[in-house]
Formats: C-alpha cells, structure tokens, sequence
C-alpha cells in the first residue's frame, strides 16, 4: 500500500502523515513503514545539534497505523463523517533513539473491540530493534451520531 492508497484509509495529510507505505495486512495485524528524512522540521528544534525524532510524534505514527488497520478491518475509508480518534496510550516504553535517515518499521496487532472502542498491541522498530511499545486505544468518531 503506499501514501496514496494510505489517504483513503487516514485522514491525515503532510506533515502530519506519518506514515509512508504499508508492507503488509490483515485482518489481524498490520506492518507499516517511516524513513525519517533528516529535513523533518521537528529537527530544528528537537534538539538543533543532537537531532531526536520525538517520541510523540513516534506514537503518532503508531496511532496512524492502528488507524489503517481499523479502517481496513471495518473496509470503511477515511470521510467527512468517519474517523478514529486516539483515545489513550498505555504501558509506553521507549527504548532507543530515533534519529535522522532510521527507517522505522510499526508492527500493529488488534487486541479487542467492544462498542467502538478498538485496543491494539503496537511496536516500533529500527532495524531488529525494538524502540517503542504502547497499547494504544481508539474510538469511533463518526460524526453521524
């Protein structure tokens, strides 16, 4: 899947699309992709001489991609009167830095839904690395209701 099959699942647009190309997906699960330009305007200032991508804007990326696979599973694209909200972020680690030219791979597994509330398992990596774990929980957002 790449950026422009991605905007018909997200409604998110650059620079907040985080999301580059999707590997793999399924009912189950999802295996998306991120390389990190060092021109990201948030190295300007995240910090001038010791560039780090921030870690909220790696959960972000994480929350987008659990948003694809929400989307995907539902078969409901991105609207007007349809979007996921991030609703919470639990059990947070981060375990590496992020840096200028990393390739950030997102590895995103459901684990529940009940009444509009979706639980996914996500993880980022560089490389075989492992630099960032969260459950994160989205909500239904129609705007119908």
């Amino acid at each position: 899947m790449n950026t422009e099959e991605i905007k018909k699942l997200l409604p998110h647009r650059d620079p907040f699309l985080f999301i580059d190309k999707v590997t793999e997906i399924s009912m189950e699960h999802v295996i998306a992709e991120r390389f990190v330009s060092p021109s990201e305007s948030f190295f300007k200032g995240h910090f001038p001489n010791f560039p780090i991508m921030p870690g909220v804007i790696i959960i972000e990326a994480m929350a987008q991609t659990c948003g694809i696979l929400g989307s995907h599973i539902m078969k409901q694209a991105a609207s007007e009167k349809s979007v996921y909200l991030l609703c919470g972020v639990e059990k947070v680690r981060f375990r590496k830095k992020v840096m200028p030219g990393d390739t950030l791979r997102f590895e995103t597994k459901l684990l529940a839904n009940k009444r509009k509330i979706w639980k996914f398992d996500s993880k980022a990596f560089k490389g075989n690395e492992m630099v960032c774990s969260a459950e994160i929980l989205c909500a239904d957002g129609s705007l119908d209701e």
